[in-house]
């Protein structure tokens, strides 16, 4: 993300973001294209560096909300959308039908239980991992 924090003329101020790092920037306008790719190649980028090693062993949505119940993460009720964030912040990006649908799966396998109505879901396990 990019954006002018500042209004001096010579000088632009850049916020970026990119994964669990913001680092903010001051620069010479002309030199953004410059400063930018230095500033991302330094910042650690495990997260995606899982995603992908992750994707070459089919590592799938599922996959990954089953990891969360072995790790008792279901324990207490949870929602889509605070499934959806604790997935982001483990650097997976998937889209909330994706993600809906794999519980509905666990939900069906007897792993996880659901209670609610549509479009308020809480979802939590069945039983602990063993």
């Amino acid at each position: 993300m990019l954006r002018n924090l500042n209004n001096n003329t010579n000088n632009i101020r850049i916020k970026l973001k990119k994964g669990d790092w913001e680092i903010e920037v001051e620069c010479p306008e002309d030199k953004i294209d410059e400063v930018i790719p230095k500033i991302l190649s330094a910042i650690p980028v495990q997260q995606q560096i899982a995603t992908k090693e992750n994707i070459r062993k089919g590592t799938t949505c599922k996959d990954l909300l089953v990891q969360l119940w072995k790790e008792k993460w279901f324990s207490q009720e949870r929602s889509l959308f605070e499934v959806d964030e604790e997935l982001q912040r483990r650097g997976y990006h998937y889209d909330r039908s994706a993600i809906a649908h794999a519980l509905t799966d666990l939900v069906r396998e007897g792993i996880l239980t659901r209670t609610g109505t549509p479009r308020s879901y809480k979802y939590s396990q069945k039983y602990p991992p063993e």
